[in-house]
């Protein structure tokens, strides 16, 4: 009799265990079936990994002028100014800075026009006139505009003179090609020529790094403006998206 029970049981526990198997959902349709984690966004660790210093005359001197800069990869730092005999950077870093505008995928982890303004301090009074530099302060805020090969940049900091990577405002407008100014902007085709205000009045695009780049570059950059003089220092983080 008793095993009769124990066989009736064992029937009752197999029918429901079945039961429970056929119900439940297979690994992967559970895996299927579960919500996506929900993107967290990439967060900075305050690492200093790109030092800038920059002193820009924008009045028509380079003396005293430098771009200075230490990067997160090994040895790779320059003290630079220009070198009025060659016409150049002393220590390269027009080529050198390329690291830190590209990822390995050559996609921007910052904006060009950004490398284009930090390297003012090492181009010569001749181009800083020839691409209109520009620095303006009022009641703290500091706007930065110059144009180069066809293309206007503008800078524009927070009532404390600080420009935020990566969000802070950035502009750009197309207004020629490599070898001139459209007749709408400029006086005489060239940068000296080109009027801002006419450039600034519409289709202004902003500026930032690739959304796809494998990182990018945030922190605060502190702009000050003495007489002629622009000054940018500030420390960076590269943040992995």
């Amino acid at each position: 009799m008793k095993n009769t029970k124990l066989t009736i049981v064992l029937a009752v526990l197999a029918v429901i265990a079945l039961a429970f198997t056929a119900c439940s959902p297979k690994p992967e349709e559970a895996a299927a079936a579960a919500p996506a984690p929900t993107p967290q966004p990439a967060v900075s660790d305050g690492s200093e990994d790109l030092i800038i210093d920059a002193r820009i005359n924008y009045a028509g001197t380079d003396e005293d002028n430098y771009f200075n800069w230490k990067g997160n990869v090994r040895y790779m730092a320059a003290q630079d100014s220009y070198d009025a005999v060659s016409g150049a950077s002393v220590a390269g870093s027009t080529s050198l800075f390329m690291m830190y505008l590209y990822d390995v995928e050559a996609k921007e982890a910052m904006p060009s026009g950004l490398r284009g303004l930090f390297l003012f301090g090492v181009n010569g009074a001749d181009q800083v006139q020839a691409d209109k530099v520009e620095a303006m302060e009022d009641g703290g805020t500091i706007t930065v505009q110059y144009v180069h090969r066809g293309t206007a940049y503008r800078f524009t900091t927070d009532g404390n003179g600080v420009l935020s990577l990566p969000d802070g405002t950035m502009e750009m407008r197309r207004i020629g090609t490599p070898d001139g100014y459209e007749e709408e902007f400029s006086s005489d085709g060239t940068g000296a020529g080109v009027d801002y205000e006419k450039v600034w009045s519409s289709d202004v695009s902003p500026m930032g790094p690739n959304p796809e780049a494998m990182y990018f570059w945030d922190g605060d950059l502190q702009f000050a403006v003495d007489g002629d003089v622009l000054t940018i220092k500030g420390i960076l983080t590269a943040v992995e998206r």
